[in-house]
């Protein structure tokens, strides 16, 4: 009885631990991004590097402000990107994966685009 005992915090502590890794790889992997890939005009608003991944806030022509994220820390710094890469007011072209719920101004960036240089985040996933 007390083997049973002791092993259900050990069995909930690793419940616990699945649940949130699979929040982790939900936030972090491609499941709420859709399948096709759009382009992102507009103007930087505002560049975060911060953790967990860089991000980028985007102002389109149409007035809507988008959160674009990039690829994680290293992907990012291995496609040349840094915090001085950009700057508010800079105008930006992104290709990405947009969020499946479309009244959510966020997308996924595969590649950005600044003063006609590229900076692939995913190259593998480049489809245009």
């Amino acid at each position: 009885m007390n083997l049973i005992t002791s092993r259900r915090p050990g069995a909930a502590l690793l419940a616990a631990c699945l649940v949130a890794a699979g929040a982790a790889q939900a936030h972090h992997g491609w499941s709420w991004a859709d399948g096709e890939q759009s382009t992102l005009e507009g103007i930087v608003e505002q560049v975060s590097m911060a953790p967990p991944h860089p991000s980028l806030r985007v102002k389109a022509d149409d007035g809507v402000v988008w959160q674009v994220d990039l690829g994680n820390p290293g992907q990012t710094e291995r496609s040349g990107f840094t915090a001085k890469t950009t700057q508010p007011g800079d105008p930006i072209t992104v290709l990405g994966n947009r969020n499946k719920d479309s009244s959510k101004p966020h997308i996924k960036a595969v590649r950005i685009t600044i003063d006609g240089k590229h900076y692939d985040m995913y190259p593998e996933r480049i489809k245009h």
